[in-house]
């Protein structure tokens, strides 16, 4: 758990160096960093509705991803695999990992930056896209060149990039330009997928 804490750590001061060298370059007379990210309370516009969409996306990419994850070749490993066979005990790594290192740092860059960078030179749909876009891809990628496989490639580039499309309208759209909600739901979807590993 230790290691994992330490990663974690780590991993959110990495993914969090670029938006902060900017915000302190453009932005840091005029708000805070954390605010400036979208690390604060979500401002939801419909509570009911986020919720709603967010147990229903979520249930769709679980069970999409998962479906992809077994048609994968033997000994191709997937994110959370590292607690494969652990059992209980792993539960307080699986929460660092899921929620710090994986959700927090990805939400910072992608939804909490790139996703501002873009929207507020060419708009919210330019911005959601191009995050989007680059959050499946950094999902896609590996598994096509360990796989070799242009399905694997495309499904796992896909599935990611859409929930994080969905992640990004989320917080834009209903809660504000807050990404906590987005960081609670993709931290649930990463630890729901990290336990199912554990046995």
């Amino acid at each position: 758990m230790i290691n994992e804490m330490i990663g974690s750590v780590v991993q959110v001061m990495l993914f969090s160096f670029l938006p902060l060298a900017v915000w302190f370059i453009t932005a840091r007379k005029r708000e805070p960093f954390l605010s400036w990210i979208g690390l604060r309370k979500p401002g939801c516009r419909n509570t009911s509705l986020a919720v709603l969409t967010a147990v229903a996306a979520t249930i769709l990419y679980i069970g999409a991803t998962n479906i992809c994850i077994k048609m994968l070749p033997e000994g191709v490993t997937a994110a959370g695999s590292q607690f494969a066979g652990e059992g209980l005990k792993a539960i307080p790594a699986v929460f660092f990992y899921a929620f710090l290192r994986t959700a927090l740092s990805e939400e910072i860059l992608f939804r909490g930056f790139v996703l501002k960078a873009i929207k507020n030179k060419a708009g919210f749909y330019a911005g959601n896209t191009v995050q989007a876009l680059i959050f499946g891809l950094l999902h896609g990628i590996p598994f096509g060149l360990v796989t070799k496989s242009i399905l694997a490639l495309v499904l796992l580039t896909l599935l990611p990039g859409l929930f994080g499309w969905y992640q990004g309208w989320l917080n834009e759209k209903q809660c504000g330009g807050s990404i906590v909600f987005s960081w609670l739901l993709h931290g649930c979807v990463n630890f729901a997928v990290a336990v199912l590993a554990l046995f």
